[in-house]
């Protein structure tokens, strides 16, 4: 579906738990590797239902991030984003993995149950890897009915917070409800602990990091979306002209700090080239001309413009490093990401700094 999937460390941590539960109840480490590939392929039921449902509604995703408990999207552009946390999509989006996962435990269930008479579904421990098709019943309804809690970041949770956030904004639904997938989280490892069950301890643990993730998310972008380009782009910056040869562009660039250079005819921008585009071009084909070598494929940002619409604008092109800033038709400065997480860094001191003399 052209969505980048991206598998968090915490799995292979889950997978751990999973062999240090099999051999401390009596059981090997393939079937505690058994155990953590059914877990593995209920968020792989759950995420592909929704990936399903996401292409359904039109939105553009850019990466899928895999948690033991689900998977965090990434949109490709802000008006994606938009949509799946607005009108009836936010609710399709949060019934798809609920829907997918208990539809898919009652239908092994019912075939589990008319295929083997003696397989007791309700035996305690629910989830064990000395019994793998109840555990994988179990696993997959547990996860189904886990969502349906009004906790963040879970899918209920997540259309509770998009109901408040219509009223008072997004950042003060967040820290409102930044309490309850936490307390869920204890909830679940303190359960986990005093049934001795490790499974629940685990999804206790993984529910609070896909809170903070999520909220060091939210809070990344709601400080984005207050700086505008005119703070953090550069303004001592070389350009070069489509004229330029290749040898004279190189010497340019071995004074320079720049990675990529906007090309400007006159006050016009007219391209953007890179350096090792430079390089490799005078290695294979010798001396040319920058018009001949420098893409004309570019945005073009205005001073005013906030960094997150930017940085969503360098995440969804294809290639794009640079973004030059323009009033009217003059370049008065440029972003890329090359400078801007040393331009952001030197912001937040500035502003520090700031703060610290008005208070005083």
């Amino acid at each position: 579906m052209g969505v980048e999937i991206r598998i968090h460390t915490f799995f292979v941590t889950l997978a751990v738990v999973c062999l240090l539960y099999s051999q401390y109840i009596g059981g090997g480490s393939a079937t505690g590797f058994a155990l953590w590939l059914l877990i593995a392929s209920a968020v792989a039921v759950r995420e592909f239902a929704r990936l399903i449902v996401s292409a359904w509604c039109g939105l553009r995703l850019r990466t899928v991030m895999l948690l033991p408990i689900g998977g965090l999207f990434a949109y490709a552009n802000p008006e994606s984003q938009d949509q799946a946390n607005s009108g009836n999509t936010q609710y399709a989006l949060a019934l798809a993995g609920p829907i997918a996962n208990l539809a898919t435990a009652l239908v092994l269930a019912a075939v589990l149950t008319g295929t083997s008479g003696n397989l007791d579904l309700m035996a305690q421990p629910l989830v064990t890897p000395l019994a793998l098709l109840r555990s994988l019943v179990w696993i997959h309804a547990f996860l189904g009915v886990l969502h349906l809690l009004p906790a963040y970041p879970l899918d209920a949770g997540r259309v509770l917070r998009n109901a408040l956030a219509r009223p008072h904004g997004p950042t003060p639904a967040s820290r409102a409800l930044a309490s309850l997938g936490p307390a869920l989280a204890m909830g679940l490892l303190a359960w986990g602990f005093f049934l001795r069950d490790p499974i629940l301890a685990a999804a206790g643990f993984f529910i609070f990091i896909a809170a903070q993730l999520e909220d060091q998310g939210i809070f990344f972008q709601s400080v984005v979306d207050t700086v505008q380009m005119r703070e953090v782009m550069l303004t001592d910056f070389a350009t070069l002209s489509p004229s330029d040869t290749l040898a004279d562009a190189l010497g340019r660039c071995v004074h320079s700090l720049q990675e990529d250079f906007p090309v400007v005819r006159g006050s016009y921008l007219v391209g953007i080239v890179n350096r090792q585009r430079i390089v490799e071009t005078l290695r294979a084909d010798g001396n040319g001309y920058i018009q001949g070598v420098m893409s004309r494929t570019f945005q073009v940002a205005k001073p005013e413009d906030t960094l997150g619409a930017i940085i969503r604008r360098i995440t969804a092109g294809k290639g794009l490093t640079l973004i030059p800033v323009a009033e009217g038709e003059k370049i008065v400065g440029m972003v890329s990401v090359q400078n801007l997480m040393t331009s952001m860094s030197l912001l937040a001191e500035q502003r520090k700094i700031d703060r610290n003399e008005y208070s005083n």
